[in-house]
């Protein structure tokens, strides 16, 4: 079973530490090489809508409500956080990978805060 989940951002160096890495992003990060970003596994459907995407805009004064409005969109996606936590049971480690610069607001910090409670 999963033993810890962390998030990163893309344009972060990718590292051993990091176990298993998931793309949580429905764009791939501009300027990023699919060889650089060594993801083991994109999950575009995971990603908030672009409907909540283009309401948010990275705004922190929207934090809140982005974060109910997530995870609202992420309980019709059940079997994808199932995915997640269920992806590859020998690694001690998997880690959400996201493009937005905001590395406080953004929405893999509300997955890996689900993903906890799940």
């Amino acid at each position: 079973m999963i033993s810890m989940i962390k998030i990163k951002r893309a344009y972060q160096p990718a590292d051993e530490g990091d176990g298993f890495r998931i793309l949580v992003d429905r764009l791939w990060p501009r300027g990023v090489s699919k060889e650089r970003a060594k993801i083991d596994l994109w999950l575009k459907n995971v990603a908030p809508s672009n409907e909540l995407r283009k309401w948010f805009t990275h705004d922190p004064e929207r934090w809140g409500g982005f974060q109910a409005k997530y995870r609202e969109e992420l309980k019709d996606k059940i079997d994808i956080l199932k995915e997640i936590k269920d992806n590859d049971k020998e690694e001690s480690m998997i880690t959400l990978v996201y493009g937005a610069k905001d590395e406080d607001h953004n929405n893999a910090v509300v997955l890996r805060d689900l993903l906890k409670e799940f």
